[in-house]
């Protein structure tokens, strides 16, 4: 089982480079984690952009600009147009995103003529968190792009959890569905919610995964909590490896404050799509979009 993040780093070069398209890559931040990940075998990349802009942030940062693949565009929607296209038609294995607003990234992936997104299908988030002195890796959702999942959406969003925890070599993943509360409370949404999607894991309709809920996120990550609060006959308590969270508000208020009060750092890429799709904040430094570089490539085909 993958513990570390930079274990997805070493299985993702263990299984060999993948063909990344970088939707107008040019920014310091980008560009380092990108060159990065090729020296390290893990991509072999092109970023769309602007040439000239690129070069310069390349020679400041002392970056070789012949190791990347270079499309000249100088327009934002053109180059996540173009990258989406080449991931879509099977000529890049990820895709990432660069400079641009997320808006517009996930137009770009949403564009029904791309079709990188499926009929019907659910996109979403899922991020992979390392907390210092934590005994292994989170995954949780979603904390950037479904605003408040709909009960349909929730058992979707937990099949993507299940996938990635897998992708971490996690054979039995133990999903928490996070409430206020690990008390049943009927008035509260999440907490019903996680009820019935609790008894439909006990079922097996949500696959070969353990599901408990409400559980309130103490509960749901150490064991001398859920003892001390007499949480009993649960396999996930103390033991979750995914967290579903209720909407985006607190699932994005756990990982800021996560990597900023806790000093844990994270990898995150979009699901739903054909292909990974990388999904970082502008602001993320280069050893997390490297990290979510590598758990994309790691979850490729």
């Amino acid at each position: 089982m993958i513990t570390k993040l930079s274990q997805i780093v070493e299985a993702a070069r263990a299984k060999g480079a993948k063909r990344l398209a970088v939707a107008y890559g040019q920014d310091p931040h980008t560009l380092r984690a990108v060159h990065d990940a090729f020296r390290q075998g893990l991509v072999i990349p092109t970023i769309y952009g602007n040439r000239t802009i690129i070069k310069e942030v390349c020679d400041a940062e002392g970056i070789d600009i012949s190791d990347f693949t270079i499309v000249n565009e100088t327009v934002d929607v053109a180059c996540v147009a173009m990258a989406v296209r080449a991931v879509a038609s099977g000529e890049a294995d990820v895709l990432m995103k660069g400079l641009v607003s997320t808006d517009k990234y996930m137009r770009g992936i949403l564009n029904k003529e791309a079709g990188l997104f499926p009929p019907r299908g659910t996109l979403s988030h899922v991020a992979v968190l390392e907390l210092p002195g934590f005994d292994r890796l989170l995954c949780f959702s979603d904390a950037a792009v479904i605003p408040a999942p709909d009960f349909k959406q929730k058992t979707q969003i937990i099949g993507y959890l299940a996938q990635t925890a897998r992708v971490l070599d996690i054979d039995d993943p133990k999903v928490a569905c996070i409430a206020p509360s690990e008390q049943l409370l009927p008035s509260v949404i999440s907490s019903t919610e996680a009820a019935i999607l609790a008894k439909m894991g006990d079922r097996g309709q949500l696959g070969d995964i353990t599901v408990d809920g409400p559980l309130s996120l103490d509960v749901a990550l150490y064991p001398e909590v859920a003892e001390e609060k007499h949480v009993k006959g649960s396999r996930v308590a103390g033991k979750a490896d995914c967290l579903l969270f209720p909407n985006i508000e607190s699932a994005n208020v756990f990982f800021k404050s996560a990597t900023h009060f806790g000093q844990a750092e994270m990898a995150a890429m979009v699901t739903g799509t054909k292909v990974p799709c990388v999904l970082t904040s502008r602001g993320d430094t280069p050893l997390t979009k490297l990290y979510s570089i590598a758990l994309a490539c790691l979850a490729a085909r």
